[in-house]
């Protein structure tokens, strides 16, 4: 089933989770592992995060350095067949920009059809670690916007070699990434909201939010894109805090806010377990607030630790 079905058709909120894959050399058990305390939420679909490739420099002889390419997390495409057949839950792809030709991409999502996997979420993907700034593939996209355009294209059966004779047509659900505290990139929340505008005119069916720990922010953020006339399904996305070395990280790696009333909570913790006693508590308030202000779901980042998602899960359910 596509995302948009089930957001429209779902009794009760719809619940949903993010994951990452394995490391290189690990097993696909890990995911399993983590997956499976939260099946009893009867979760509605599962995001599979997709990673670029990474550069580093391996000394040869004679002291010379040599560059190469690394991708630590591979294997989005199979995890998504594997966990859709294993479960029977609806998965969705990460489609990115980063690191990827047109061609690339056609052919991710020939495969992606063929194993009957019909949903992808759409991003542009940050900078790696030796960029200053995001450079697109020689031959890929700039922008989301532009990937989101090759997409709907291979829906009306519209591919880069415009030779083929009879070609099918995919289907794929595209979900879009929103911003309730801007993206980082962006130079104010109007242009922000302007692009995410855009991305729904070209066809985007609904959108899934970067973290965000501010529940009126995210209800503020839902009303501007109202006003500005997006009128699809908008998903929060929830992390509950687990660690100090969280609250130290996020800001800075996801370009978000921790508001002042969280961290005066967390001023008085002592440990990791304080920590995630209070980031779960403030989750649950902040799940119960978005659901009395009519989200249609929540979506949570698990970041392969499923014990406070479950917790907050068990609590508000």
């Amino acid at each position: 089933m596509k995302v948009i079905d089930h957001l429209r058709n779902n009794h009760g909120p719809c619940i949903s989770f993010e994951i990452i894959p394995p490391l290189k050399g690990q097993m696909i058990r890990h995911v399993y592992e983590d997956i499976e305390p939260l099946l009893e939420f009867k979760p509605r679909f599962i995001n599979v995060t997709y990673h670029r490739e990474e550069y580093v420099f391996k000394e040869r002889e004679g002291g010379l350095l040599e560059k190469f390419s690394i991708r630590k997390r591979p294997g989005t495409v199979g995890i998504c067949a594997a966990l859709m057949y294993k479960y029977d839950i609806d998965t969705v792809p990460h489609i990115i920009c980063g690191g990827f030709s047109r061609e690339e991409t056609e052919n991710a999502l020939i495969d992606l059809h063929y194993l009957g996997v019909h949903n992808a979420l759409v991003v542009r993907g940050d900078p790696i670690k030796t960029e200053t700034y995001f450079k697109p593939h020689p031959r890929g996209h700039s922008h989301a916007s532009e990937l989101l355009q090759q997409i709907k294209a291979m829906n009306k059966g519209v591919y880069l070699d415009q030779d083929i004779e009879d070609p099918w047509a995919t289907d794929f659900c595209v979900g879009v990434a929103g911003y309730p505290e801007k993206h980082f990139e962006a130079p104010n929340q109007a242009a922000d909201l302007r692009n995410l505008a855009r991305k729904v005119e070209l066809g985007a069916e609904y959108v899934i939010t970067q973290m965000c720990f501010d529940a009126d922010r995210f209800l503020a953020f839902v009303e501007q894109c109202r006003g500005l006339g997006i009128e699809v399904p908008i998903l929060p996305g929830i992390k509950p805090l687990s660690s100090f070395n969280q609250v130290r990280s996020f800001p800075t790696l996801f370009h978000i806010e921790i508001p002042e009333a969280l961290l005066a909570e967390l001023d008085h913790c002592k440990s990791n377990h304080d920590v995630e006693l209070v980031g779960r508590e403030w989750a649950v308030t902040q799940c119960r607030k978005l659901l009395a202000g009519g989200v249609p779901g929540l979506h949570f980042y698990t970041m392969s630790r499923s014990g406070p998602t479950r917790e907050v899960l068990k609590a508000i359910l």
